[in-house]
């Protein structure tokens, strides 16, 4: 067994023979300029900035023989899986489906959909599209981890307070023990990711657990 001493709200043990690390939609379109994200008004640099350290976790991880899993937000191209009540909310420059500089926005198998270089995913290591906000949702995610055995998760990845948040309380209300690498997730608002993590790490850790990259890898004794 492994333990994170210094994790928030209490010491977090784990089983790394158990334990996978889930990397949340760093995507394209929502890391780099003219995705959707920033169609939305946002200011992408916070999320670009997250990319070493998101590095740095999954190489741990495949260090460790930590399995990583990878998700992606995207839909398919005939929007048949982007109801209305998603794809019309707001006012943004450009629409899921609509043609950008990467391509349509959100779109399986656009450029602009995938996963940015620096983040890659290694031969065999699973990537699961996802329509919704939580990876559990419409997804093989349940039937994966329980091939793999997982019992505790580590979580990374964009945006906080939406869909880490989201699949970290999906994976919650299944049963798993769940940590957030608090330093390799970030949000467009800093209040939002602030509130995000005190609401995982509340009454007790309701939701989760939070902990730095670096408690994490020393953890794992990589």
């Amino acid at each position: 067994m492994a333990e994170i001493a210094a994790a928030r709200p209490f010491p977090f043990t784990f089983d790394p023979a158990t334990t996978a690390l889930i990397v949340i939609d760093m995507q394209r379109d929502f890391i780099e300029p003219g995705g959707f994200g920033a169609t939305l008004g946002n200011d992408v640099t916070r999320l670009q900035a997250i990319v070493p350290t998101v590095a740095k976790l999954i190489g741990g991880a495949r260090a460790s023989g930590v399995p990583v899993i990878h998700t992606r937000e995207c839909h398919a191209s005939d929007l048949s899986d982007c109801p209305p009540a998603k794809r019309l909310r707001g006012a943004p420059t450009l629409r899921i489906g609509d043609t950008g500089p990467m391509g349509r926005i959100l779109i399986a198998g656009e450029p602009g959909a995938e996963i940015v270089p620096e983040l890659a995913p290694a031969a065999g290591e699973l990537i699961l599209d996802k329509p919704g906000k939580g990876a559990f949702y419409a997804t093989p995610l349940g039937e994966e981890l329980a091939r793999l055995g997982s019992r505790s998760l580590i979580f990374a990845g964009v945006t906080t307070e939406v869909c880490v948040q989201t699949t970290m309380r999906e994976a919650n209300d299944r049963g798993f023990d769940c940590l957030l690498a608090e330093d390799a997730t970030e949000s467009y608002f800093p209040a939002f990711k602030a509130a995000a993590l005190d609401m995982i790490r509340a009454q007790g850790a309701i939701v989760g657990w939070t902990a730095t990259v670096e408690e994490v890898l020393e953890a794992l004794g990589v």
